[in-house]
Order: structure tokens, then C-alpha cells, then sequence
């Protein structure tokens, strides 16, 4: 190389070797103004995060709800943050959050306002007094990104932490059913010079709240119209409802004529006949019923007739297609899934319906007799999805044998389903479950589906720990559960019984109680539909201290021990000292044996568990809780490249209010109930802020030239 040429390279690699070191040094002066502007911002009173940043793109929702005609939600869940936006037809101030039992007391609310063209925005609470107006919140855990009106509706939105870590005002976000707390008023709190003043009229201003699961998978994937759909509405014909607070189990058997082709149900959802049909729906379980000539078809002619469910009819109806409870909307199957309905022969049906007031204030009964023709509106295709939909009840079985102490704060019940039934009857790969539904009755308080593989017990199914009588829907699993044969299944119950005065027993009627759990799964197998447990008579007479039963009496009377011969098994549960003897009696039923009831689709019993007693898992090794506290996202001045942000996105078609004009953004001030207007002391914080940065930038020069 001739040395010309080896000057101008060498001039050409110092030249750039001098852009690089004139690069990094823009960018280490960049980085440095980050750290300043952080350091200015909080000085000025307003601590700079990447919490605090505003998100400018369009925001996808998974959710939506209408909690009545004038309050709209929509929410999704993004890692551990949640983003709320709610639609209110008014234009005053606007509550929302959450309760521990759906009442006032202890509620955790978010409370804004949009007034001159500026949110208000506050993380608020309500003592446990129970006060009308909440309180604002130490911890401001609820962070605003925009707010706005129209002529005609208010619009807020804000995100919080699943779990914001301030468990003295603020409430976890989770599986549970949630009762949301709502309030709205057409007025605007008045102004003041720090701190807006007392909200107008809260006692006016909240609304009954509404059970939702907020953490279940979207339902807004799911097909919603389908072009070859049919349509069958299965109704009662006029059966007179209960009086007072009885209650009263119908049965009524349908005929399905027979189809040229295999369909799938795709949806099913409840038709109400009146206005207060609702009051009296409690349940309502659609069964699939085997062809056994004409007795049942001559059934299926009637009218109906009561019953005590659809196992105390000869028909070996045992095979669930649909249930609904109250405070459900019914059910939308997957589109992979669907419940089959063969072409082989004739279908039968058979709807079984509870009816029972539970609102005492409700009486237009003794007015005139009233009569109900509600049902299940169920639709089908015959465009078949990939697989194969099933039902599996797992739970106790509902029967005397299940007893609830009275006076109680916690009692547990375990309903078994056996290895050796789901051996026997699971297909080689499994089960994939992909919804469940959890019952009780009027004193359940947590539910849980457990799953326990050889010896070691798996994270829960589904869980509730916080139960609504009045709300047990079908809820979608975020991804589907697999379970394989010989894993043991168990549904685990907790009660409160402290109202109580005398025993629950188990039982079909809302007066009694239940522990059951429906899973939705695919692929579908016959062999096993109901895997229910039940204490053993041993098991049940230890529990109570009793030793042998006399044979051949009626009513049943005790033997031994000697202290209790001659008294009636009755009497015996009625008298029972349950105050100071309950950790007896729930020691025996946890750990005692139990009958295994295991039975398939015509309600064949699964010949493994007929002549067999379970015992308890002895369990070595159990899931770990996930942390549930997580830690606050990192400050800018802390290490960037680590920080995940969300990509956000809007539907704005979803907006109940049309026509809607932004009018302002929120920012951290505003989130910490500051308003965003320029006030002469926010005026002042701006003055000074402009003078540090024109400070940091008479700095550049010697930055560069260091």
C-alpha cells in the first residue's frame, strides 16, 4: 500500500473513531438529561415514572360488561396490570371498585370527574363504619391515562396492579367472584383551592353491586354467529311456583326427532316467561336420556311432573348437555368444541328445573297463583367443530350423609373422584377441561377443584374463594387443564354456618347444600359422567361418637356407646354438642373413609367403585403459591432496558356514548387528585422547571468537549 494511501486511511479511521466517541457522548449527555429530568421532576412535586407515562395508542379490550343500562366497563389484563375504562351516561362524577361481600363497608373505589376540560382522579376507600363517602387513599394505586365527556356520558381510564400491595384499602384482584361496587351522580364535586371538596349526595350515588369474573379467558373470541344454525327452545308448560319459601324440583322429558346427520350444540342460554320467573330460577340442568322404548316416549308426551332430580327417575338420564344457574347468561362453546348430538335414533331430553323464592319481600304469590313456563334455549349445527365437548360432575354426592355443623365460621367438605374411576374411565391422553362451574347453595363461601397425580398434589383446577349463591356460572379456563387416568379429583367446600342454628344436611333443595363441580371438557368419553363421593356410615357414625347402631330399628336408635343407647340417630345430630365438639367431628370426616360414586352415561355404575371404600391421598409434595405481592415497576433513573411496557390499543366502536370529544389527558398530578389546570403555583413548577433545563443545556458545550 503506498504510504498516501495509508495516511488517508489511517485519517479516516481517527475521523471515525472521533464520530463514535462524539456519538457516545451525545449519548451519555442524553442519558445524564434523563436523570436530571427525573431529579427536576421530583423536585417540583411530581415523581417521573414509567407508571405515569401516557399511552397514545389504540387500546384492546378482552372484556366488557354492562353493570346496568348507564354504567359500561371494559377491562384487559396484561402481565400483572389491569386496565379498566368505564362508559357512564353522566356527567358528573363517576365510582368504581370492589367489595369483599358486595357491601359498602371497606370498599375499594377509584373515583373521577371530568369538569372545564380537566380530570379528577382519585384512589379512594370506605371505613369499615361503612361511611357514604369513600375516603382518599394514602396509596394512590389507581393510575389515570385519560378521561373526557360529551354532551351525554363520562369516560374514564385507568390501570392498577392485580395485586397493588396496599392490603389495608385496596382489594386483590383475582380468580374470585368479584363483587363490583358502582356509583354515579350528575353532578361534579365543587372545587377548592388544594383538594376538591365533598362528593354531591353518595348515599344517592351507589348502585347495587354486580358479581363478575374479571381474570376468566375472553369471551369476545368466541364465533357469534353461526349461518347454519337451528335453534330447539325446551320450555315448561305452566307449573305453579312454590309458595312462601318452599321449594320444588321439576322434571320434564323432550323428544328431539331423529337427524339425518351428527350436530354439535354450540350455545345455550335461558328464556325467562315473566318478570318474576327470575326470582324463583334457581337452577335449571338439561340431561341427556338413552331410548328405551316406549315408556319413555309416552313420558315425553306430558307435561312434566316433580321430582327429586333426574337420579331418582328409572331412566339412566346421566349425562349433562347444558346447566344453568342464576346469574347466568348461558354458555358459548368454543369454537374447537361443541356437545355432539348423534343421528343413530330419536333424542330425549329431560329439563330439570329448581324453583325456590329466596327474597322474602317478594310476595305478588298471595295475590293470585302464578305459573312458569321458563326453559333453555339451545342451538345447534350441523357444522361440526374439531372436538367432542363432555360434562363430569365431581363433587359430594347430595344425601344426609353430608353434614354441616351449625354455628360454624369454617367447615370443609371433600367430594372424591377416584383414581381407579378416572383409570378406568379417562382416555389414554386425558381430558383437557376447559370450563368449570362451582356449586353451593346459600352458605358456601370457597370452592375449590383440586387435582392430586400419584402422590403429588398439582396447582388447583379452579378455584373461588369468595362464593356468590346468586352467581356460579360457567367459567372459561385462560388455557385448558389436562387431567390423566388416575389422577384423583376433588372438589373441597368451606361453609360458614355461624347464621345457623340447627344442621345443613346435603341435599338438591336450596334449603340443604352441595359441593359440586361441573367441568366442560373434550374429548368426550361415556364411561364416566357423575364422580361423586360420600362419608361412610363408619366414618359418619364416629364423627358423631356413636359405636354401633342397633340392627333392625326404625326410626334408627344407637346401641353403643352406653352413655347414648336407646337415643334416636335423629336426636342424636340435633343434640349434639357442636360448640365445644366440632374439631372432633371435622377431624373424622377429613381423614375417615368415604363410598366412591362413579357412574357413566346411562348411569351405569362403574364397576371398580361398587364394592370399595377411599381413603384419603397421603401426599408428599404440593404446589407453591405464585408470589402475589409483586414489586413496583423500576423508575427511570433505574436500569431501562429491563422495563416491559404494553402495547395498548382502542376499540373506540365499543364506546356507549357516540361522538365523544377528547377534552384531556391525565397526568401523575392528576392522579394524585390534583387538577391539570394551570394554576399560578403549577405555573411557578413549570418556570422552574424551564430554568433547570435551559441549565442543562448551557451545559452541552463542555459535556462534548469532556
Amino acid at each position: 500500500m503506498a504510504p498516501s494511501q495509508r495516511y488517508s486511511s489511517l485519517s479516516l479511521s481517527l475521523s471515525s473513531l472521533s464520530s463514535l466517541i462524539t456519538h457516545l457522548k451525545i449519548g451519555l449527555f442524553i442519558r445524564k438529561c434523563l436523570v436530571l429530568l427525573v431529579f427536576v421532576g421530583s423536585s417540583s412535586g411530581a415523581l417521573l415514572s414509567y407508571n405515569s407515562l401516557e399511552y397514545d395508542a389504540a387500546m384492546h379490550w378482552d372484556h366488557v360488561a354492562d353493570l346496568n343500562e348507564d354504567f359500561r366497563i371494559h377491562w384487559t389484563i396484561i402481565n400483572q396490570d389491569i386496565t379498566f375504562e368505564l362508559q357512564v351516561r353522566t356527567l358528573g362524577y363517576v365510582g368504581f371498585g370492589f367489595s369483599k361481600d358486595g357491601k359498602i363497608a371497606g370498599a375499594d373505589m377509584a373515583v373521577g370527574w371530568v369538569e372545564g376540560g380537566h380530570t379528577f382522579f382519585q384512589d379512594r376507600y370506605v371505613d369499615l363504619k361503612g361511611s357514604p363517602e369513600p375516603h382518599i387513599d394514602p396509596s394512590q394505586d389507581y393510575i389515570l391515562i385519560k378521561g373526557y365527556e360529551n354532551s351525554t356520558h363520562t369516560l374514564l381510564r385507568f390501570r392498577r396492579k392485580l395485586d397493588t400491595c396496599d392490603h389495608d384499602h385496596d382489594i386483590i384482584i383475582n380468580n374470585n367472584t368479584m363483587r363490583v361496587m358502582f356509583m354515579y351522580n350528575d353532578e361534579d364535586p365543587p372545587r377548592g383551592l388544594v383538594t376538591p371538596g365533598p362528593l354531591p349526595n353518595p348515599e344517592e350515588a351507589w348502585r347495587t353491586h354486580k358479581p363478575v369474573l374479571l381474570l376468566q379467558k375472553s369471551p369476545l373470541h368466541l364465533p357469534r354467529y353461526e349461518p347454519n344454525a337451528r335453534v330447539l327452545e325446551l320450555r315448561n308448560q305452566e307449573v305453579e311456583l312454590p309458595y312462601g319459601d318452599d321449594s320444588l324440583l321439576w322434571c320434564k322429558l323432550f323428544k328431539l326427532d331423529k337427524l339425518d346427520k351428527k350436530h354439535h350444540i354450540i350455545k345455550y342460554e335461558p328464556i325467562f316467561d315473566s318478570s318474576w320467573s327470575y326470582h324463583y330460577l334457581q337452577q335449571i340442568t338439561l340431561y341427556e336420556c338413552p331410548n328405551i322404548g316406549n315408556d319413555i316416549e309416552e313420558l315425553s308426551r306430558g307435561v312434566g311432573h316433580m321430582c327429586m332430580g333426574a337420579s331418582s327417575l328409572p331412566l339412566g338420564c346421566n349425562a349433562i348437555v347444558a346447566s344453568w344457574t342464576r346469574g347466568s347468561e348461558g354458555f358459548v362453546f368454543p369454537s374447537e368444541v361443541g356437545y355432539p348430538i348423534e343421528s343413530q335414533h330419536s333424542i330425549y331430553f329431560l329439563m330439570e328445573t329448581h324453583y325456590s323464592n329466596l327474597q322474602a319481600t317478594f310476595e305478588p304469590y298471595q295475590m293470585r297463583r302464578m305459573t312458569d313456563s321458563s326453559g333453555l334455549k339451545i342451538v345447534f349445527t350441523q357444522d361440526l367443530r374439531p372436538h367432542d365437548a363432555g360434562v363430569l360432575s365431581i363433587g359430594m354426592d347430595p344425601n344426609w350423609r353430608h353434614i354441616i355443623p351449625p354455628g360454624q365460621k369454617r367447615v370443609v367438605s371433600l367430594g372424591q373422584c377416584l383414581e381407579d374411576c378416572t383409570g378406568a374411565a379417562f382416555p389414554s391422553q386425558g381430558i383437557n377441561i376447559f370450563a368449570v362451574m362451582m356449586r353451593s347453595h346459600q352458605i358456601g363461601k370457597e370452592i375449590k377443584l383440586r387435582q392430586i397425580r400419584q402422590t403429588e398434589e398439582l396447582f388447583p383446577i379452579a378455584y373461588d374463594n369468595n362464593v356468590d349463591a346468586n352467581y356460579q356460572d360457567f367459567r372459561r379456563l385462560t388455557h385448558p387443564v389436562r387431567s390423566l387416568p388416575g389422577d384423583r379429583l376433588v372438589a373441597e367446600c368451606i361453609y360458614d354456618s355461624s347464621s345457623r342454628k340447627a344442621i345443613t344436611l346435603g341435599g338438591l333443595t336450596m334449603k340443604e347444600e352441595t359441593c359440586t363441580v361441573l367441568t366442560l371438557y373434550y374429548p368426550r368419553q361415556k364411561r364416566l359422567t357423575t364422580c361423586h363421593s360420600l362419608p361412610s356410615l363408619p366414618t359418619v357414625l364416629h364423627s358423631l361418637g356413636i359405636e354401633q347402631l342397633a340392627t333392625n330399628s326404625n326410626p334408627v336408635v344407637i346401641s353403643s356407646p352406653p352413655q347414648l343407647s336407646g337415643m334416636t340417630l335423629e336426636t342424636r345430630l340435633l343434640s349434639y354438642d357442636w360448640e365445644n365438639q366440632f374439631s372432633k367431628f371435622q377431624e373424622a370426616t377429613l381423614h375417615g373413609t368415604f363410598k366412591p360414586i362413579c357412574s357413566g352415561a346411562h348411569n351405569e355404575i362403574v364397576p371398580i367403585s361398587e364394592h370399595f371404600l377411599g381413603y384419603n391421598k397421603n401426599i408428599t409434595k404440593t404446589y407453591k403459591e405464585p408470589r402475589r405481592c409483586k414489586p413496583k415497576r423500576l423508575f427511570v433513573t433505574e436500569t431501562i432496558p429491563q422495563l416491559e411496557l404494553p402495547v395498548l390499543r382502542d376499540t373506540e366502536s365499543n364506546h356507549i356514548g357516540e361522538g365523544s370529544v377528547r377534552s384531556s389527558r391525565s397526568s401523575f398530578i392528576e392522579t394524585l387528585a390534583l387538577s391539570g389546570s394551570e394554576s399560578s403555583s403549577s405555573r411557578h413548577r413549570l418556570a422552574f422547571f424551564g430554568l433547570h433545563v435551559i441549565s442543562m443545556l448551557s451545559l452541552v458545550p463542555l459535556w462534548l468537549a469532556s
